[in-house]
This record gives C-alpha cells, structure tokens and sequence, in this order.
C-alpha cells in the first residue's frame, strides 16, 4: 500500500536502533526523507548510510543530538527548522524497585522521557499548523495503562505522554495536523533478542526459547511471542500518513493482548 508520505520529512528520535530505527526504516520504504537522531554521530551516519542504500531515492539526514540537553536540541532546531513528521520515540527504561525510585531518579525520567519528547513538539507543532500539514506521534507502552509495578518511574511517564498527546491534539482542531500515541507491548529489540537468546542452551531455536520465556514471564500475552519491530515500524507509517486524518490524540495499543480490559 501506497501511503502517500513520499518526499515528506520526517524527525525520529532514537533511531539507530529498535523500534525508532524500524519506524525509520518502515518510513523510508514509503519515500520519506528520513533524519536519523541519536547521540552517536558515528552510528547515526552508518543508520544514515544503511537507509540510503537501501532506499536510494530518499535522502536520509545525519541528526546527531542529545536532544534531553536543550542546547543541542536548538542547534537541531536551526539545521533542521521544519518536518512534516516527528516521531517522539526515544526514551530511557530500567526495572527498578520503588523504594529506589529517588528524586534525582524521577527527575532524570521526566526530563528524558517527557521534556524532550515536549520541546521537540512545542517547535514543530506551530509550522505544522501553518503548513495544514502534520504528524506528531509519541512512542509509550502498555505500561502507561497497565503498570506493572516493575518500574514506576518509566510507567509514570509514559502516562504523561498519553495527556500531552491528547492536550496538543486539542490545538489541531480543524487542520491536517494531528498528534497520537501509539502503545506497543514486548517487542523484540536487539537487547531483548541477545537476554532471551543467552538465557537457553545455544543449541535450541531462538523461536522455542521465545516461547518458554513468554509462557513463564508473560503468560497473559496472547500473542505469545515478542511484537517484532517491523510491525510498530508498518503502523507508525499508516498514523503518520495522510489516510490517517482522522486519528486525534488517539491512544493506539499494540500491546499482543496484554491489556486485559476493553479500553
């Protein structure tokens, strides 16, 4: 499918590697022009260079930045003053007991999850709106309605960005600009891949130690399996797209099954 984003521009954050990277790959396929963010320059310019060759009539862009240090994300805002999509999707997670979840902790979350997530939106939202034309799309979890109690520092605000999504959909009342979240569950990051795959005896198929972890970690999964990349990647593109007008601050859950409630 044809999703009408060719030659677009589009800012994700994150996206040497994981779902940002997939979300960046699954737009390129669609002829967008992709700036590829993270803090590594050296990776960020192999993410760019594995883009352009495998998309050579895109023109993927080197977007090397902290962008939770305010200063680095102002000089991204003046090479780069204009997107047609941003897809907030870096973040920080750990597993951590709430008796350790200090104040410096929860700080540190709130900046990296939530402010730069924020300050990206709070500059390209007003050229969206004056373009009529626009895609911001934030990247939580199914942890943000269901926290599993595992890490409340992460939970809390991936739920923060549920409300900032909605609040910021509320100023796109009328245009072709819209703001959502879309929420998967497990999914199988290269991290996630090397933990499950050193947890078993090397000589069983990655796909049987999948299924023993699922069924004794993640038992209410129906899915039963890691949510594959690729699959977050394909649906970022459809909201990002113009046949996706009417999603308004929209929760969308990608969760396999995880979420046991109807909403």
């Amino acid at each position: 499918m044809d999703m009408g984003l060719r030659n677009k521009t589009a800012l994700v954050t994150g996206s040497t590697r994981g779902i940002g990277k997939a979300i960046a790959i699954e737009l390129a396929r669609e002829g967008v022009n992709v700036l590829v963010n993270g803090r590594n320059n050296e990776v960020v310019e192999r993410t760019v260079n594995e883009l352009k060759s495998e998309f050579p009539s895109t023109s993927p862009r080197n977007a090397t930045a902290d962008i939770v240090d305010m200063q680095q994300r102002e000089a991204l805002f003046e090479k780069y003053p204009d997107v047609d999509i941003l897809v907030n999707n870096m973040g920080i997670y750990e597993i951590m007991s709430y008796e350790d979840v200090d104040d410096e902790i929860w700080e540190k979350y709130f900046r990296t999850n939530v402010l730069a997530a924020n300050g990206l939106s709070k500059f390209y939202l007003p050229q969206m709106l004056k373009n009529n034309y626009g895609r911001i799309l934030f990247i939580a979890s199914e942890e943000a309605i269901m926290p599993s109690g595992q890490m409340p520092q992460y939970c809390m605000t991936k739920s923060m960005l549920l409300s900032l999504s909605k609040s910021l959909s509320k100023l796109t009342i009328g245009t072709e600009v819209t703001s959502n979240t879309i929420m998967p569950g497990p999914t199988l990051s290269e991290n996630v891949y090397q933990i499950i795959d050193n947890l078993f005896p090397d000589d069983m198929a990655f796909s049987e130690k999948e299924k023993k972890f699922m069924a004794a970690n993640l038992p209410q999964s129906e899915i039963q399996r890691f949510i594959k990349p690729f699959e977050i990647g394909r649906l970022a593109a459809f909201v990002c797209s113009p046949y996706a007008s009417a999603f308004k601050g929209s929760p969308i859950r990608m969760d396999g099954g995880m979420v046991p409630t109807v909403f």
